[in-house]
């Protein structure tokens, strides 16, 4: 989820977190939890830094080790000691981690949800998993959320109770949006007679289903709207076994690197240019608008010398796809 969501789930758990008597009856502890709770929601982003080092480095790290298995249960404890120290409650020190290792696994479920990924399962597994249900931001998590901040803020409604009920609304639209995503993968494996990898990706309305379908030779791309698909195109898949030989060149290049490390469904294209070939790696599984504005560029001289490369985005982050 974007940063403003993850943010605004710390403070409202920090909310629910009045239901513990340990945080309602003193008001150091719930600074305490507070504090906890909007930075250990925010803490697995904070491999963003990896972009000092280079988008190649920021693509193949990013939602990596920080979002892993055992990340929760260490950046509770590297955040959670030192607060309950600042905020002078050390006999609540545990307390004050348990709310904040909620908000770390909150975070990574979210992150889980959306489209990108994640890969939760290390040290076991670097397989990249996304649920495919979530928008980057929805703006119906976003708005009952930031609602019942605004209520808290003014003092209507016990907080615990509140966001009680707020999160039980949270986790059952969750489930119905999981549902939906579930029927529509298997309506589209149903239309193309295919086993392969379905990948789905939300409008912000909900509405829209953004798909790409994995058959034996090719990637079906379209939308589903109102139960009904609409394929937009079809490409062919290559293999790499059939990658032609500029862009087997570009294989060693840190961004090509980087890029296939990521990257699900791939589509690889080669252009002749004056001075050699531009070979563009795209991940499929982001189409929109018959472009893919996620990719590794590589130009080569008519040697298949590597002259220029980069990763990352070609659109603006308030264009779609939102992942």
């Amino acid at each position: 989820m974007d940063s403003g969501t993850h943010l605004l789930f710390g403070v409202s758990l920090a909310g629910l977190s009045m239901l513990d008597p340990t945080v309602a009856s003193h008001p150091e502890v719930a600074h305490a939890v507070m504090a906890g709770t909007l930075i250990g929601s925010h803490a697995p982003d904070f491999d963003s830094l990896m972009r000092l080092r280079g988008e190649p480095a920021y693509v193949r790290h990013h939602r990596g080790l920080t979002h892993s298995l055992p990340a929760p249960a260490i950046w509770s404890v590297l955040l959670g000691f030192p607060l309950a120290w600042m905020f002078g409650v050390l006999d609540a020190g545990w307390t004050v981690i348990l709310w904040t290792f909620i908000a770390v696994c909150l975070h990574i479920s979210l992150d889980l949800f959306n489209a990108y990924g994640v890969q939760c399962l290390r040290p076991f597994s670097a397989k990249w998993r996304h649920l495919d249900v979530l928008c980057l931001f929805d703006p119906y998590l976003f708005g009952l959320h930031a609602t019942a901040v605004l209520i808290w803020l003014s003092g209507t409604f016990s907080p615990g109770l509140m966001f009680a009920a707020v999160y039980s609304a949270s986790i059952a639209y969750i489930g119905w949006r999981t549902a939906q995503s579930v029927r529509t993968k298997r309506k589209l494996q149903s239309e193309y007679r295919t086993n392969g990898q379905i990948t789905l990706i939300p409008s912000m309305s909900g509405v829209t289903w953004q798909y790409v379908a994995e058959t034996d030779d090719t990637y079906a791309i379209g939308t589903v709207k109102q139960g009904n698909i609409y394929q937009q195109a079809i490409l062919s898949k290559t293999g790499p076994d059939r990658y032609p030989a500029a862009a087997k060149a570009t294989l060693g290049t840190l961004g090509v690197s980087a890029f296939l490390h990521f990257a699900q469904s791939v589509h690889v294209q080669v252009k002749e240019r004056q001075e050699g070939y531009e070979v563009t790696w795209s991940d499929v599984r982001f189409w929109h608008n018959d472009k893919m504005p996620f990719s590794a560029a590589v130009t080569l001289d008519r040697d298949l010398n590597v002259l220029h490369d980069r990763i990352g985005w070609s659109k603006k982050t308030w264009e779609p796809p939102y992942v």
